[in-house]
């Protein structure tokens, strides 16, 4: 009597692995931004206690006199003894809020860039590498953009001079994100700048993942309209 067959063993569920890919942006973003705030918060504190400190031991004593020729004019603003226009003090908010996005970009990129590497030291793994960049492009909208997102790239272009772009009509990590349109403009431009931080994560995926194939790039995201998200890979001294 024959014994019956074996079933293969059960293939991950592609499903579940990328909800879960969801459900870790979901909470990768979010802590990002709360450990860049913390972050600010404690380098503002201690630029504060140093020009105090500044104030309190460093400058001498003045008569009253010394002090009333040497006050700053009325459209300035002193700390530490060094004289800041308004307009400089009034920009700080600005340039705090970048300084907060650029350490989101850099910690969320980073992850990625490992999580990137890798993917494709496992899922490359006896297949023949890539000989040129284009190739490589090829596997990360082919067999890589699946594997995480579900669907392949709906569209590649290339400038044949190392510069890539990459379409995807409804990048999964972005496509429940809402938008009032009854709110006006500048709710839909406050929604793609939230929406903005989900594709810093992604961006990392793709520069590890290339890393890993042997190219060095740069890769920068951007939505116009949510769900689709376009992502610009750039090779090291490329040209435009």
């Amino acid at each position: 009597m024959s014994r019956p067959v074996p079933s293969p063993p059960a293939q991950p569920d592609s499903l579940l692995a990328a909800s879960t890919l969801d459900f870790l942006l979901i909470e990768l973003v979010p802590l990002a931004q709360r450990i860049a705030e913390q972050h600010a918060a404690r380098d503002r504190a201690q630029r504060e206690d140093y020009a105090r400190s500044q104030i309190f031991h460093d400058q001498p004593v003045q008569t009253p006199s010394a002090a009333a020729a040497s006050k700053p004019a009325a459209d300035t603003l002193s700390v530490g003894g060094a004289p800041t226009d308004n307009t400089t003090a009034a920009g700080g908010a600005g340039d705090v809020e970048e300084e907060n996005r650029d350490a989101v970009f850099w910690r969320l990129d980073g992850m990625g860039y490992r999580v990137g590497q890798g993917l494709v030291e496992r899922f490359s793994a006896g297949r023949p590498r890539p000989q040129t960049p284009l190739d490589s492009i090829k596997f990360v909208c082919k067999d890589l953009w699946p594997l995480l997102f579900r669907k392949q790239i709906d569209n590649l272009k290339t400038n044949h001079r190392g510069v890539f772009v990459l379409t995807d009509q409804r990048f999964q990590p972005i496509s429940r994100v809402s938008v009032d349109r009854k709110a006006g403009v500048k709710a839909g431009e406050d929604t793609l700048s939230r929406a903005q931080a989900y594709l810093y994560f992604p961006c990392g995926i793709i520069r590890g993942a290339l890393a890993g194939l042997g190219m060095d790039v740069t890769v920068h995201a951007d939505s116009s309209e949510i769900p689709a998200a376009t992502f610009q890979i750039k090779t090291r001294g490329a040209k435009a």
